[in-house]
């Protein structure tokens, strides 16, 4: 089982979008389950997303939250691609695109603070 917390939907569709995601993750047997956590990230380029947490399989996890972009018509952030190097540092980095339907639109960069609970900030992003 995997999770990740740099998964977002556009605002104001947050709780419709999880709502679905863990309805059709019972319906077609998948382990997946996905939460709000009541936090909100800006971007420069594609607006504001509420951002969810979930546990389960990524590969179901990346393909449900297309679906749900599609269905809604909503951007949508897919994250949890992890950088290369393994160095250790004081921070932790974590990689995402931004969706809308199966088409990226952009990329985003996340950075926390390896102590204490800190949520994940926008460090850099780019529009494609």
């Amino acid at each position: 089982m995997a999770d990740s917390e740099t998964f977002g939907v556009e605002k104001g569709h947050g709780e419709e979008v999880v709502a679905w995601l863990n309805e059709q993750a019972k319906v077609q047997s998948i382990k997946l389950e996905a939460r709000l956590y009541g936090y909100n990230v800006t971007t420069e380029n594609f607006g504001e997303f509420e951002m969810f947490s979930w546990i389960g399989n990524v590969q179901n996890a990346r393909k449900m939250i297309i679906k749900a972009s599609k269905r809604f018509k909503v951007k949508v952030i897919e994250g949890g691609y992890k950088p290369k190097e393994k160095i250790i540092k004081m921070k932790k980095y974590d990689f995402a695109k931004v969706k809308k339907g199966d088409k990226t639109i952009g990329q985003l960069e996340f950075v926390a603070s390896r102590f204490g609970n800190k949520h994940w900030e926008i460090q850099n992003e780019e529009r494609h």
